[in-house]
């Protein structure tokens, strides 16, 4: 056509990293120093309505944080384009995606507090604002320091007690009058969309109980 276009941006993809949608790319190659890029998104079921992202015009950084933007149980996809004074590149796709069932759960963080026969765990998510309402659970894993086989992972330690499906608002006692020494707890997040879905196993936490001396 006659027009001199930008480098297109490269390698654009539209993934998920602990609980949040993210639009990622590289410049293209020769790309100015001061190019910006802008990012909009459509949905599936309804296509070539592309959408802005406020946050996400003439940006400088490679990468926009799609997840609050996004409708729930529908398929998108997104497209950036390079911008420097007059000159744009052309607009790069990303695949389609959709939240509930591309999403990557992040481990929860454990908090412990331990008392003189009983021990009260919850956990928090690091979860955006937006998705504060769904019903994210967690599996809790309990066992003695020192009883896990290095190799194996802690879900095959015969010694751990498993506590499976707590919701994440809820705080789990655990009676520790029978239990001595140091134990470990770990956790992972938990979610059903099609099927469930777990993150990987918090870093354990570990707790001395019932110590004499």
């Amino acid at each position: 056509s006659g027009h001199v276009h930008l480098p297109t941006p490269q390698n654009v993809t539209l993934l998920s990293k602990d609980f949040d949608m993210i639009l990622t790319w590289s410049p293209g190659e020769g790309s100015p120093p001061n190019v910006t890029y802008t990012v909009r998104y459509e949905s599936q079921d309804r296509r070539n309505k592309w959408k802005k992202v406020p946050h996400c015009k003439n940006i400088l950084r490679t990468s926009c944080n799609l997840t609050c933007e996004l409708p729930n149980f529908v398929k998108v996809r997104a497209r950036v384009k390079a911008v420097s004074g007059q000159l744009q590149s052309l607009w790069v796709l990303s695949q389609f995606k959709e939240y509930h069932l591309d999403v990557e759960l992040a481990p929860p963080v454990l908090h412990v507090n331990v008392e003189e026969n009983s021990m009260h765990v919850s956990a928090s998510f690091p979860l955006p604002n937006c998705v504060k309402s769904f019903s994210w659970m967690y599996d809790l894993n309990l066992w003695e320091a020192g009883s896990e086989d290095k190799v194996t992972s802690v879900l095959s330690v015969s010694t751990q007690k498993q506590y499976e499906g707590i919701f994440r608002k809820k705080t789990v006692t655990i009676d520790t009058t029978a239990l001595r020494g140091n134990y470990c707890l770990s956790a992972r997040s938990s979610f059903q969309s099609i099927d469930f879905k777990h993150s990987q196993f918090s870093q354990p936490v570990c707790v001395l109980l019932n110590h004499q001396g």
